[in-house]
């Protein structure tokens, strides 16, 4: 399998606790059954988030995401082929929004569709090396029951 790496942002609609713990619920559950890995960020102006996966597996998720009506303006930062999964144990990790990434303001006047490859993957880069009981970039506990690499 070649292992593909997609990371896009849209802006949540409708965004809330409730409709967030369905997304990662229901990401966590079908993610896991086709072995696609990765991340979400939210907050209530952006989400950012890394998938890894079979090619076609990945892009048929994405497609199904661009569709969902809790997302406004999908947008691919980052779509390559990767060596090693960033996140291997993760169906789908949630990390709360970050104080070092954008502000509103700049996410409002585009910062995001501006930011390049490296800038955006460095946000993942640097969620791995925080993740407690970071080892090379896999973590030691999961809160998953599969551990498909």
């Amino acid at each position: 399998m070649t292992l593909m790496r997609l990371i896009y942002a849209s802006h949540p609609f409708g965004f809330d606790d409730l409709a967030l713990s369905h997304i990662l619920k229901t990401a966590q559950k079908h993610n896991a059954a086709a072995n696609i890995t990765g991340t979400l960020i939210c907050r209530e102006d952006l989400y950012l988030q890394l998938l890894e996966g079979a090619r076609a597996d990945v892009e048929a998720l994405y497609e199904k995401i661009k569709r969902d009506d809790r997302h406004a303006d999908a947008t691919i930062l980052v779509q390559e082929t990767a060596a090693q999964r960033l996140f291997p144990m993760w169906a789908m990790r949630h990390d709360p929004a970050k104080s070092w990434m954008w502000t509103r303001e700049q996410v409002s006047q585009g910062a995001v569709e501006a930011a390049t490859r490296d800038e955006v993957l460095a946000i993942f880069v640097r969620l791995v090396a925080e993740q407690p009981g970071h080892l090379s970039g896999i973590p030691q506990s999961c809160p998953m029951s599969h551990s498909k690499p």
